[in-house]
């Protein structure tokens, strides 16, 4: 690859809109769920789909339940997104998405959680 190249897909990748947010992945054969964050819902996603696929749990609080039950009892849902300031650090993002999973918690707190 030439070095025009490999500068014009970094720009792009600088450049692209990051979407983070708030998530959960619900059991759904005991509705229990497990709250997260992430700065990337789509490598979330990506992951989640992967997993499921292959069979292999990457989330070390449902493997026993994943194991017992299988992947496909699981699900994946985006409970906010929230898009990255063009001038606020990952710092910043990671800490607004932060204070965006404690207002989804208590929101949650009736349902059973992981």
């Amino acid at each position: 690859m030439d070095s025009n190249r490999k500068k014009e897909l970094q720009s792009q990748y600088a450049d692209r809109e990051v979407v983070g947010g708030v998530y959960l992945i619900r059991n759904t054969f005991n509705n229990k769920i497990l709250l997260e964050t992430t700065t990337d819902l789509n490598v979330c996603k990506n992951r989640f789909e992967f997993a499921q696929k292959t069979g292999s749990c990457v989330y070390p609080k449902l493997q026993k339940d994943w194991a017992e039950q299988g992947g496909d009892q699981f699900i994946l849902e985006v409970l906010e997104e929230l898009k990255k300031g063009e001038t606020q650090s990952q710092t910043e993002f990671k800490a607004d998405i932060e204070f965006l999973k404690e207002i989804w918690r208590e929101k949650l707190s009736a349902e059973g959680y992981y």
